[in-house]
């Protein structure tokens, strides 16, 4: 019994299975989740054929420290923007074996809107080796764990594609 959501744990297989036919391998950059995706995937037998490492970079520092992105860009940008999502992805790709990876940053609330960026902001971005990175920008609504639920499964969603884009 894991205590995730049903779907999250669905869609947690599909990407197992797509990881499993291309034989990739995953590096995990989450920042308002949490370790959502990587507890939905380890959640899993056999997982550790595809999951290589994750990073939970909630503090700007981690996301430096651990990842690489510029402390220039987050002040710039902000952490929770199109340009920190794909340097969280390029990073943990760079900083991993994993050749994709998957990077999610966000505000889930109930604090932390500034305007133009209201609660139910998150960024995704999914990177593979020799591909372009890709990024999605998405306004959830519902509770803390609503948004940290539906961006663990689009996040997934956009990594499968990722994925299968090559």
């Amino acid at each position: 019994m894991t205590g995730l959501p049903a779907g999250l744990l669905t869609k947690a297989r599909q990407v197992m299975e797509v990881c499993k036919a291309n034989g990739a391998t995953l590096a995990l950059a989450e920042s308002c989740t949490g370790g959502l995706v990587a507890a939905a995937l380890t959640s899993l037998p056999g997982s550790s054929t595809f999951v290589e490492r994750g990073f939970v970079t909630y503090s700007n520092a981690a996301k430096t420290d651990l990842l690489g992105v510029s402390a220039d860009l987050i002040e710039r940008m902000g952490a929770v923007s199109e340009e920190v999502a794909r340097a969280m992805a390029e990073g943990a790709l760079a900083h991993s074996a994993a050749n994709a990876s998957l990077a999610i940053t966000g505000i889930a609330g109930p604090t932390g809107a500034s305007p133009g960026k209201p609660i139910g902001t998150v960024h995704l971005a999914a990177a593979a080796k020799d591909r372009p990175t890709q990024h999605q920008h998405h306004l959830f609504t519902g509770d803390r764990d609503a948004v940290r639920e539906a961006s663990a499964v689009a996040a997934m969603e956009l990594l499968m594609r990722a994925i299968n884009s090559g």
